[in-house]
């Protein structure tokens, strides 16, 4: 097996290995562009997991999501670690399992001592499928139904609220619950209030959500009036204070700058007799797309938190809150990759040349949806030169429909297959069934062993939920 650094064959597919010479383990994942285990074999040939690429094709079809458990265990393990390591007091990380919530993922994340952060119902209940354990789960979302609602209570996991709406609902629905005499009542419904910081961050637009123009959280200058009505019901027990500036941010300082707020509102609370006894900082550290992108580390981003929440707290002569962080796309997005067969070809003269492959749009909704940019490789010939430069595109019937606008490749044939990095995070999550297209299999590779673990659609459930009115039939 070759290991093979970037700078040993700088004009291939091979320049997309790891970046550096730290072992295994040392690398940060959300700073490469492959899974960690990424190696070349003696057949010129990608291995993810110990396991050819070309092999997974042949076992699992394709488009296929391959998931690379060295690499999600790492992430957790990073993460979990350096808090521990650097903030004095007890902390949490949370998995923000919007980015890809499965059953599988999942169990990683809970089986590393993570907790999960869901944002619906649905998401809810594959983590409870999954074991993990209510105290561990918090909710959250801006527009949580009833439904919803009675659920999380059930779980008995952490309702973060984001709204009047939903502190009102809560408030009826706890007082119901002490009616009842549920095992809940005693110590109330455990929640936490999402304030809206007013700190912007340097990202798309659709993924800042720290800023006061924002849909998401309470306005701090209904602080007062929230904290009022909160200590006002006996049986809604508030536990914490959380906020969120954002995705894919490479930026340190704001959520250094987040901390301070956090805990100016940690002390506020306590005018209010709300001892609060958690913060959440959020996530959004971002990953590398391409060899261009430089976010920090996840211990270093670590760090800067950890150190600026003890920081704050010491200011203000506050005890320390247990801290919890949710990373999502930096802990799943760099764990996973898509593998691609090569369709037809379209040469433009003097314009541009199209490749097409057997997916798309459906299964990767990002770069139409925001634009992004991502790299690819040849993934059955990796010391191949890269000889062109050609617009990758997707099968759907939609002219937007592009996985890579400029792609750089070697000579590519129908048959051969592509491989697009860093296809973790809302990938799968934000998958559809555009032009009637079965959402791809995901497999999880680990020392030359792949299991399924999404199984591939069918064309029968496409159709399972379709309903023919007798007089058509």
């Amino acid at each position: 097996m070759l290991s093979i650094d970037s700078t040993e064959v700088p004009n291939s597919g091979q320049k997309y290995l790891h970046r550096n010479n730290k072992s295994q383990e040392m690398r940060s994942p959300n700073q490469e562009l492959l899974p960690l285990t990424a190696r070349v074999n003696n057949r010129d040939c990608l291995e993810i997991g110990g396991c050819d690429v070309t092999s997974l094709v042949e076992r699992f079809g394709s488009p296929v999501y391959i998931v690379d458990e060295v690499t999600l265990r790492t992430s957790c393990r990073q993460y979990r670690d350096a808090f521990a390591h650097y903030y004095p007091g007890e902390s949490l990380v949370l998995y923000a399992s919007k980015a890809w919530n499965c059953l599988a993922i999942c169990a990683i994340a809970a089986s590393e001592g993570l907790g999960i952060d869901v944002v619906s119902g649905g998401e809810l209940y594959t983590a409870l499928q999954a074991k993990v354990k209510g105290d561990k789960l918090y909710f959250h979302g801006n527009n949580k139904s009833r439904a919803e609602l009675e659920l999380a209570i059930e779980s008995g996991c952490t309702i973060v609220v984001d709204n009047w709406l939903e502190l009102k609902t809560l408030a009826a629905l706890a007082g119901e619950q002490y009616a009842s005499e549920s095992p809940h009542s005693a110590s109330g419904i455990r929640i936490m209030l999402r304030l809206t910081p007013g700190i912007e961050c340097h990202t798309h637009e659709y993924i800042r959500t720290g800023h006061l123009d924002s849909k998401f959280g309470f306005d701090p200058n209904d602080l007062d009036e929230v904290f009022t009505f909160v200590s006002q019901q006996p049986t809604l027990n508030c536990i914490g204070l959380h906020a969120h500036i954002g995705s894919q941010i490479f930026e340190s300082q704001p959520h250094q700058d987040l901390a301070g707020v956090l805990v100016d509102y940690m002390s506020k609370a306590l005018q209010y007799d709300l001892p609060i006894e958690q913060l959440n900082v959020g996530g959004g550290l971002g990953i590398c797309y391409t060899e261009s992108d430089d976010p920090p580390s996840i211990d270093e981003w670590v760090k800067g938190v950890a150190e600026a929440v003890a920081s704050a707290c010491q200011q203000q002569q506050l005890p320390l809150p247990k801290l919890l962080s949710e990373p999502g796309r930096s802990i799943i997005g760099p764990t996973c990759v898509t593998a691609y067969t090569v369709g037809s070809r379209k040469t433009i003269p003097d314009i541009r040349t199209y490749l097409a492959v057997d997916g798309g749009m459906s299964d990767n909704p990002r770069p139409i949806t925001y634009q992004s940019v991502y790299r690819a490789v040849v993934a059955n010939r990796m010391s191949a030169p890269l000889t062109q430069t050609l617009t990758l595109a997707g099968k759907h019937c939609e002219s937007g429909d592009i996985v890579i606008k400029e792609a750089t490749l070697p000579e590519t044939q129908p048959g051969d297959l592509i491989v697009v990095m860093g296809t973790g995070a809302y990938n799968y999550s934000m998958a559809s069934n555009y032009n009637r297209l079965p959402r791809p299999a995901a497999v999880l590779v680990n020392e030359g062993e792949a299991e399924l673990i999404v199984q591939r659609e069918t064309y029968q459930d496409l159709i399972r939920l379709d309903r023919l009115p007798e007089r058509l039939a």
